[in-house]
């Protein structure tokens, strides 16, 4: 990586070191940033609406930059060709943000079911769904590391949306939602596992409410900005474990945070259910993937469902559940 690209990387973080969030929805939060990195003149900033730097024009454009700077762009992509034209244009480099999310759409998180499956396995992307301004702040943070301090190939890709929740997080939390999951409630020897990512941990954080207020159950819940990150990295280390069968095991993040419990793990997105189920072959205890955000009443009676399949609770309870709350 050029010196002068890291120079204006590291110059890039300093100046969003200094600007505190004063709100906590993802797509407020790199709003804001962009902002702040404009004023600096040390990264390119590209806005979808931009007169002067629409997708038509953005390759010439880029073309007479021959030093590499810090780049942001926010977008509005729905399709897969929308956003791989976009990757294209931009030499599959930057820090991608699509808000698709907030626009009208008869598509799960505005997005067509070709774009998340687009995401999953292109090799040069990584992609995150923050479920919190603070995530998204970590997320871009780490890309212009990344890419343009650490010299990584590729592109990060965040979903954006503009609901609010204050989760601050913690230094250690920081790194381990940068691998894909982290901890937000509950203790590890919960009856249930549940992990959400993006806008749907909002459901799954109210479905655990419901599951010990309304059935003893106790619930731990995760964030998980990034289940392809997750299947990616588990994918890595069976492999080479394969390959290597004399040497020490390698672990793997989901693994390392599932450890020590056999509880079920049900895993909820706002995507096409498919995003989920790549996680499925590395978790070691039941497992049940929830796509396309289901309700928190859904998610509380597959959870139960799960514990009767274990022989946890009684089949009653479930009966009743399904009774009490209304149909997906």
């Amino acid at each position: 990586m050029p010196a002068s690209t890291a120079h204006a990387a590291q110059l890039c973080l300093d100046a969003l070191s200094a600007v505190e969030n004063t709100r906590s929805s993802p797509l407020y939060t790199v709003m804001n940033m962009a902002n702040t990195l404009e004023l600096s003149r040390q990264a390119w900033v590209i806005r979808g609406q931009s007169r002067n730097r629409r997708l038509g024009g953005w390759p010439t454009w880029f073309a007479r930059n021959t030093s590499e700077k810090p780049m942001l762009y926010l977008h509005s992509a729905a399709s897969s060709a929308q956003l791989c034209a976009l990757s294209d244009a931009t030499a599959q480099r930057g820090i991608l943000c699509n808000d698709i999310e907030n626009h009208p759409s008869p598509w799960p998180k505005g997005a067509q079911p070709s774009l998340p499956l687009w995401l999953a396995t292109n090799p040069r992307c990584t992609p995150y769904d923050p479920a919190c301004g603070a995530e998204a702040r970590a997320i871009v943070l780490a890309g212009l590391r990344s890419l343009y301090m650490d010299g990584q190939p590729g592109f990060y890709y965040l979903a954006l949306h503009d609901h609010e929740r204050a989760m601050p997080l913690a230094e250690w939390d920081r790194e381990a939602a940068l691998k894909g999951m982290y901890p937000v409630q509950g203790e590890r020897t919960a009856d249930v596992r549940l992990l959400g990512a993006g806008k749907a941990l909002e459901e799954v954080m109210r479905a655990a409410q419901l599951l010990e207020q309304d059935w003893n159950v106790t619930a731990q819940v995760w964030s998980c900005p990034s289940y392809t990150r997750l299947t990616r990295e588990a994918a890595a280390a069976e492999r080479w474990n394969r390959l290597h069968p004399t040497e020490p095991k390698r672990g793997c993040h989901v693994r390392e945070c599932l450890a020590g419990s056999d509880a079920p793990v049900i895993a909820v997105t706002g995507y096409p259910q498919p995003i989920v189920d790549q996680l499925g072959g590395y978790v070691d205890a039941s497992f049940v993937a929830l796509g396309s955000a289901p309700s928190r009443y859904w998610i509380v009676v597959v959870a139960l469902r799960a514990l009767v399949d274990k022989g946890c609770i009684d089949a009653q309870q479930l009966e009743t559940a399904m009774t009490r709350y209304p149909p997906p």
